[in-house]
């Protein structure tokens, strides 16, 4: 697959798989665009091995993150390799020196969705996040781009946006999750508000799953929040992009709220015509941005 192939490979699994993220990946200048789009389909395919290759089984699904990390090592060395994210991607980690511990942390975390299927404390379910959600974020950090002197203050609110995200995802997801074999909400946090797998199956939202979803969307705000932080310490091209991103997946808890915080009975959309007003909010800003990050300098040509 040519370079340009990947590229766009990884741009149909963005808009396909990603739609909010990737309308707001749509307010970047172009030339990022591709890159973000890039992590988000090495991602992505990597997901899609731990989740959809059921027949596999786990050992076939390890054998075939092994070959992943295979592959990827091969490709970071130089070679070519018959794989369809991987070039886009490999291309974007060279020219960002996108940190290959950050790379690493979230394969580790995929392998683990192999064999740990429950999280007994929210702090362990913040370690798991730590590579399939944080190391995200910091992979996104440097193709963004920080201003100048910002790149370290800016790691940690970009891995709480990741945990925001995640976060968001579980408490959309939990009944899809569920019938994957696994439980994202802590154990210990089910017990507090008397919630049982059973009732999580039943597809009927008990009072105690309101009370236990409307808790968690709190700590998903909460990240939320402290996430925002960072917004201000990206180049101003990505800051409509993140300010996007932020709104509708955050919708997505809006959406939650209003259905009386109930995520059995359907999943939670950001309604299409919210959607296209959040864009259209943010497109002033991100044009004039743009326009102004392609100025040169007189006597710089």
């Amino acid at each position: 697959m040519t370079l340009t192939a990947s590229y766009e490979h990884c741009r149909r699994l963005n808009s396909r798989h990603g739609r909010s993220f990737y309308l707001a990946t749509l307010l970047l200048p172009a030339w990022k665009r591709r890159h973000v789009h890039a992590l988000y389909g090495f991602a992505r395919h990597v997901d899609d091995i731990v989740d959809e290759d059921k027949a596999a089984g786990a050992e076939g699904r390890a054998a075939a993150l092994d070959g992943v990390r295979g592959r990827l090592d091969a490709a970071l060395a130089g070679e070519h390799v018959r794989d369809p994210v991987l070039p886009a991607f490999v291309h974007t980690v060279r020219s960002f020196d996108v940190e290959r511990e950050d790379i690493d942390a979230f394969l580790e975390s995929m392998r683990a969705d192999l064999t740990v299927t429950r999280y007994a404390t929210y702090d362990d379910l913040l370690d798991y996040m730590e590579g399939s959600a944080a190391a995200i974020g910091l992979m996104m950090l440097p193709v963004l781009e920080t201003l100048p002197g910002a790149a370290r203050t800016a790691r940690e609110p970009a891995r709480e946006l990741g945990r925001a995200f995640q976060l968001t995802n579980f408490l959309r997801d939990v009944a899809e999750d569920l019938g994957r074999g696994r439980v994202y909400l802590p154990t210990n946090d089910l017990k507090r508000f008397g919630v049982t797998e059973e009732d999580l199956a039943s597809g009927e939202c008990t009072p105690g799953v309101r009370e236990l979803v409307a808790f968690e969307a709190e700590r998903a705000r909460e990240h939320y929040s402290r996430a925002l932080e960072g917004v201000k310490l990206l180049v101003p091209s990505s800051r409509p992009c993140i300010r996007a991103a932020h709104e509708l997946y955050g919708g997505i808890l809006d959406e939650i709220a209003a259905s009386g915080h109930d995520v059995l009975a359907s999943r939670a959309r950001v309604p299409r015509r919210r959607r296209a007003v959040i864009y259209a909010r943010h497109l002033l800003a991100a044009s004039a941005a743009g326009r102004a990050e392609r100025r040169v300098p007189a006597g710089m040509v």
